[in-house]
């Protein structure tokens, strides 16, 4: 048994992630993974390359293919009487936010704003006088009662439906009258239909409230009716009569699962019973049973690619994934769908367009994870999070609850907090992080570019292509002005990038810039002065798609030494065994930082990263939504308090904040750009693993023989001592 069939993964998926050559479950995985396969939600906070992709794939791809198996075996869906499937509330027959559990006996919603409702499976008509019992189990606002198959679900808004609420107010037909008294959590409410009088009534904890309604229609008298119920952020459990009633039934009425065969009417909008029920527990093909949304292609890419080799050895039937990102031939994104698909992973904007079109159905979804969850929020995806979750079913057809997941680096932040309480159900916090941290395998450093002290960029004949932000300003070398002084940080700072290249003779390094131009001023700037030396590619939302694909996989497969990219384009890129990153600007948010010093340190391997800050404010573009064309061919080099698209870029400040996010001092280093031995031990080769070169087992063992021996001593001293003393 491999480490990680001790965590409940299958030996088919476990050979898969042996092939890998991954050996231990990482800490998140450790701890994630189990609570996935029990059924609840989860939170994951972990440090960047902590193999959170693997923790929530793992688990996820083996119960899709699970409940694959169970389909094809027929075990989930076979058609059942009605005597064996006892009167519940319907999967089928509800709105989107409406709970149900398996036994269908209990319905929850968490929905703040809207009523969401659900119709039992089964009803009646006729004769007779019926009964059930309604025990509220939350806080929130509730009204059950009786409605007819026309009726809306948001029980009690017209003529079809009869309801009692929270408030102690009768309904039908939008009008809302006083009745009885108000109820809540804990209260019992008894639900009576007299289809012999055409009396609807309702008991409190035992006690007669009085005739609500009175069914004077005579179509409405003979209709069928079933339970019914609508929630607002609350829950209620029902009791049809299959175990003992918590109070006497009143008097000539029977619990409604009694009711005589020939007044039982089965509820057509649901799957409870029949051949329906094969039919509701079937997904249909273009029906996923999870679906894993990323914030750009690359990072979608790599989630799918994984998901990709984890299945290798599961066979018969075959899980099929589906990638969903913008820049690839929707017809053929549809021609998949239509074929059928089991897990999607998407891009927010081609998922949604997809399912807009009804081309992604969500009624058979699972699984709801967010990846780089913060992320996504920052990119204002949070509307359309919540659109997609209250779309999705909280319980599938056949009776499994929606899982959601949600994981990122820097978790901590209050969007997703706020997030995780609205939508999630009561997630488990896998926190193995906490605040924002620098994992131990990361050493960073800190030059200084202080274009006062360093005055060699006024005698540079050739120089990295500066971003224009100073083309209407006064800059000349001599000249001690802030734009000077800013424009002179410019060329510098690529004379640094090339220093450090150099001096540690890298040959394989991610290099931040601020913006898309910087990233293309230094693609080819690199190409210009060295070839082969300095091959590099660049990576950032203004390239195709095609060709984002192709400069990653060439960096990725060693074809270039260097990749040039912008903090959106390289979040949550994973890389084995990178050694080097170059910062040449600072992130506009501190926890970027994290986010960009992560790429190096993974699996073990050290990483060192290096940044380059500015000692004088440098003027950049800042491209608000009062830009007309957000950037693109923008050249309003005024500042944005004078409506243009520049500001002030404060690294000191930044680098401050970061250090206080971090709570420690970076160190810093000369314009030389060596890194000093002792600084880190010297114990380290970045892009390895750490080489430990201090005191081993031996030696330790060697060092307390001494110490040992003269325990030993006082022991056998102390014995004797002691022998002599009772011998006296």
């Amino acid at each position: 048994m491999t480490a990680f069939e001790e965590f409940g993964v299958m030996p088919e998926i476990a050979k898969a992630i042996d092939e890998m050559e991954w050996m231990l479950p990482t800490d998140v995985q450790a701890e994630a993974i189990p609570l996935i396969l029990g059924g609840g939600d989860v939170l994951m906070a972990a440090e960047t390359g902590s193999g959170k992709t693997g923790a929530f794939c793992l688990p996820i791809l083996q119960i899709v293919w699970e409940t694959l198996r169970d389909i094809k075996e027929g075990k989930l869906g076979k058609a059942t009487s009605t005597k064996e499937q006892p009167w519940t509330y319907s999967f089928t027959d509800r709105s989107n936010a409406m709970a149900i559990t398996p036994d269908g006996l209990r319905c929850q919603s968490r929905e703040f704003k809207e009523w969401h409702g659900s119709r039992c499976t089964t009803g009646v008509q006729g004769k007779g006088k019926y009964y059930y019992e309604a025990t509220v189990t939350d806080e929130g606002l509730c009204r059950i009662g009786w409605s007819t198959e026309q009726a809306s679900l948001d029980l009690g808004t017209d003529r079809f439906g009869f309801g009692f609420g929270g408030t102690g107010k009768k309904s039908n037909c939008k009008q809302f009258d006083n009745y009885g008294d108000a109820f809540g959590k804990q209260d019992v409410i008894g639900c009576m239909l007299n289809l012999d009088t055409g009396e609807i009534g309702f008991t409190k904890n035992g006690a007669f409230l009085g005739v609500a309604f009175k069914l004077s229609d005579g179509n409405l008298r003979n209709a069928v009716y079933y339970p019914a119920v609508t929630l607002k952020n609350a829950e209620i459990a029902f009791n049809f009569g299959q175990t003992e009633l918590k109070y006497p039934i009143p008097e000539g009425y029977v619990a409604i699962c009694n009711v005589a065969k020939e007044n039982i009417v089965h509820n057509p909008n649901t799957g409870s019973s029949g051949s329906a029920a094969g039919d509701a527990a079937k997904p249909k093909p273009n029906a996923p049973q999870a679906i894993v949304i990323e914030p750009s292609r690359e990072l979608a890419e790599q989630t799918f690619n994984q998901i990709s080799k984890f299945k290798k050895h599961l066979k018969d039937p075959e899980v099929r994934e589906l990638l969903l990102i913008g820049g690839v031939n929707v017809r053929e994104q549809i021609e998949t769908l239509q074929r059928g698909v089991d897990i999607i992973v998407a891009t927010p904007g081609r998922l949604e367009d997809l399912i807009g079109g009804g081309y992604v159905l969500l009624n058979s979804c699972r699984f709801f994870v967010l990846d780089e969850a913060d992320g996504l929020l920052k990119q204002g995806y949070s509307d359309m999070i919540d659109r997609l979750h209250k779309q999705i079913p909280k319980i599938t057809s056949d009776g499994r609850r929606l899982q959601m997941v949600v994981c990122s680096a820097t978790l901590h932040s209050f969007e997703v907090k706020k997030m995780s309480e609205r939508l999630m159900h009561f997630p488990t916090w896998v926190d193995l992080k906490g605040e924002d941290s620098v994992p131990e395998t990361v050493h960073h450093v800190v030059c200084v570019v202080d274009p006062q002290l360093d005055t060699s960029w006024q005698t540079m004949r050739s120089h990295i292509p500066t971003d224009g932000v100073h083309a209407a300003d006064n800059v000349r070398p001599g000249s001690n002005t802030a734009e000077t002084l800013s424009e002179a940080v410019k060329m510098l700072k690529g004379e640094y990038a090339l220093k450090a290249i150099d001096e540690h003779k890298m040959d394989r390094a991610i290099i931040f810039c601020r913006t898309k131009l910087d990233c293309d001023n230094m693609e080819r700037y690199l190409r210009q002065i060295g070839g082969q030396k300095y091959s590099c590619v660049c990576l950032h939302s203004d390239r195709a798609p095609k060709e984002r694909k192709t400069n990653l996989e060439k960096f990725k497969n060693k074809e270039v030494k260097f990749l040039i990219c912008t903090d959106v384009a390289a979040r949550g890129l994973d890389v084995s065994g990178l050694p080097f990153i170059i910062n040449v600007t600072l992130p506009d948010e501190k926890s970027n930082y994290v986010h960009r010093i992560g790429r190096v340190g993974r699996a073990d391997r050290m990483g060192l990263a290096f940044s380059l800050v500015s000692s004088v404010p440098e003027k950049v573009w800042y491209h608000g939504q009062w830009c007309p064309t957000r950037g693109k061919n923008c050249r309003n080099t005024e500042l944005t308090d004078l409506k243009g698209c520049c500001m002030w870029y404060d690294e000191k400040m930044y680098l401050a904040e970061i250090e206080d996010h971090l709570t420690v001092t970076i160190p810093q280093i000369e314009k030389d750009m060596k890194v000093p031995l002792n600084e880190f031990d010297g114990k380290v080769i970045y892009g390895e693993k750490r080489i430990n070169t201090g005191s081993g087992y031996k030696d330790h063992v060697d060092q307390l023989i001494p110490v040992v021996k003269e325990l030993a001593r006082l022991e056998r001293d102390a014995q004797t001592l002691y022998l002599k003393r009772i011998m006296q």
